[in-house]
């Protein structure tokens, strides 16, 4: 039966929603799965910040806090084990999307420290050690499209976890995580490793492309503002559709690899 809520009609367009925020008020009061079941989320980001915000400006971690302060945790390890303690809860709630739609939805991100973005050795072990750690096979790990990640990227795949590459702004650099992503595939394969289950997404920011681009723009150019991300999310598509419309890719396909998604990010 037709639908008038947007976000549920953007479905049937093969469009999925995923939610960039996250918190235990969300995930307590029923307010997540009440999204999930009426609004069609079927997936859900974090980031350092939203944690920072989420635990900062509210009580609901404090009695948390206290007895992991009193175990003798540092700060860094009550972080970790608040968010990961979330992420889970996260991620049990979209596990019936994950079942239905065979592991193409029902997501949950978790992003590595923003400290490592250059380095690459110590964000695939800080990958590996999330993804052991939370534990279900609905998350994903964030990973940001710095140089140094690129092989991150990669090996993280070729170990057999799931990737969401974050802060992605150009083109140039789209095709290198879409080549990273292929070859962690490729790796994985060859080692003789199942692929049917690893998924990625590549998170393509849109509206700080405007910021920066409309501030460049002379005043006689005022048409043009607000047009640049969009441009580039259609250029990026293109790219997408080359790259895993590809014979190498068809190849991988018939193994059991599945196209790595793009991700619309920071549209508002």
């Amino acid at each position: 039966m037709p639908t008038s809520n947007p976000l549920v009609r953007l479905h049937s367009f093969g469009q999925s929603i995923w939610l960039d925020l996250l918190s235990r008020n969300l995930l307590r009061s029923g307010k997540l799965a009440d999204l999930v079941q009426s609004d069609a989320v079927s997936g859900v980001t974090s980031n350092p910040a939203i944690f920072d915000k989420a635990i900062g400006q509210s009580s609901d971690y404090d009695e948390d806090i206290h007895s992991l302060t009193e175990a003798g945790k540092t700060a860094s390890e009550i972080f970790r084990a608040l968010t990961i303690g979330d992420i889970r809860e996260a991620a049990d709630i979209l596990r019936p999307t994950y079942t239905r739609t065979d592991g193409e939805d029902g997501y949950v991100s978790l992003e590595v420290s923003p400290l490592l973005a250059r380095d690459t050795r110590a964000t695939v072990d800080e990958a590996g050690a999330l993804w052991r750690a939370v534990d279900r096979p609905n998350v994903m790990i964030k990973i940001p499209a710095t140089r140094e990640g690129l092989p991150a990227i990669t090996e993280s795949i070729a170990a057999g976890v799931n990737i969401n590459i974050t802060l992605l702004f150009g083109l140039p650099r789209y095709r290198e995580v879409a080549e990273a992503y292929i070859r962690g595939i490729e790796q994985r394969i060859a080692s003789g490793h199942e692929v049917r289950r690893i998924r990625s997404v590549a998170s393509f920011f849109l509206s700080r492309i405007d910021v920066l681009i409309d501030s460049k723009l002379p005043p006689d150019a005022r048409d043009l503002r607000g047009r640049a991300a969009i441009a580039s999310a259609k250029l990026a598509y293109g790219i997408y559709k080359e790259i895993f419309g590809s014979e190498r890719f068809g190849n991988l396909q018939g193994r059991g690899a599945r196209k790595q998604w793009l991700l619309w990010a920071s549209t508002r």
